[in-house]
């Protein structure tokens, strides 16, 4: 079975890209969930690992739109958000449609993110802090996920590359950029 989302703009391939220097057991499960979800909608999976050399990342996108019907989606790591301009421009040049999971990609110009609000993930953080700091044992404070998940849209992008956005998914936006 086929994902309307994949019917609706002919994605047939899903390549997941992500910086090989960071391919520990932190992006493992990542690939693997990917994957697994890739199969379930009938799509087919490639993993695509970049160097740190962003030079090689041109060639990367380049191999990924090479094959008709492909998407890209990015597994985040630092590295990968701080060149989001550049992200954006490959995405632009191969005329791919590029899912991130942070907000900042879409802002940037990808076409859309999914995620969690990097900003409050980041207090909650400073909060565990300092509890820990003024006494805590780390062992009695409870695991913490985001409870809330950014659905952010770039019509701008959408446009540029040739990528229509249905209404239905517009309206289901947290954020639309235009």
């Amino acid at each position: 079975m086929r994902s309307a989302v994949a019917i609706l703009f002919g994605v047939a391939r899903i390549a997941a890209i992500f910086l090989m220097k960071t391919r520990s057991g932190a992006v493992e499960p990542w690939l693997k969930e990917t994957e697994a979800g890739a199969k379930t909608y009938g799509l087919k999976f490639r993993k695509v690992g970049l160097d740190h050399d962003s030079a090689t990342w041109d060639d990367a996108f380049k191999a990924v739109a090479h094959e008709p019907g492909s998407a890209l989606i990015v597994i985040e790591n630092a590295t990968l958000i701080s060149q989001r301009e550049r992200f954006a421009q490959l995405g632009w040049r191969y005329r791919l449609p590029t899912v991130f999971s942070v907000k900042e990609h879409a802002e940037a110009g990808g076409l859309v993110s999914y995620g969690p609000d990097l900003a409050e993930v980041h207090r909650r953080a400073a909060y565990y802090v300092d509890r820990i700091l003024k006494g805590a044992k780390p062992s009695d404070l409870p695991v913490e996920q985001p409870k809330k998940f950014e659905l952010v849209i770039n019509l701008k992008t959408a446009k540029q590359i040739g990528v229509p956005i249905p209404p239905n998914v517009l309206a289901r936006a947290d954020r639309v950029i235009k």
